[in-house]
C-alpha cells in the first residue's frame, strides 16, 4: 500500500506537471510535502527535483545525494515520469 503522503506527493507533482513545472502554488505544495518528510529518500528525491525546477542547483544536488540518486540532466517531465514510475512501486 502506498503511504498516504506519498500519494499526496504524486498527486501534487502531477498537478505541477500539468502547469509545465512552473513555480507557484503547485510547486509550493510539492515542496511542503517533501519538507515534511526530510530524511526519507523518496521524498528527498522529490525535494531534489523541486530545487532543480527552482534553478537552485546546489540545493538540488544536496537532496539528490540525500536520496541516493544521481543528479538528473534530462527534462523535468522525463525525470518526473521516471520518479512517478518508481514511486508507485513503493
Amino acid at each position: 500500500m502506498v503511504h498516504s503522503d506519498l500519494s499526496r506527493l504524486i498527486e501534487a507533482f502531477d498537478r505541477l506537471a500539468a502547469v509545465s513545472f512552473n513555480m507557484g502554488a503547485e510547486w509550493q505544495a510539492v515542496h511542503q510535502i517533501c519538507q515534511d518528510h526530510e530524511g526519507e529518500p523518496v521524498f528527498d528525491w522529490g525535494h531534489a527535483l523541486c530545487h532543480r525546477i527552482e534553478g537552485d542547483d546546489w540545493n538540488a544536488g544536496y537532496w539528490y545525494l540525500s536520496a541516493g540518486k544521481l543528479k538528473a540532466t534530462g527534462s523535468f517531465a522525463d525525470e518526473w515520469a521516471a520518479m512517478r514510475a518508481a514511486l508507485v512501486e513503493v
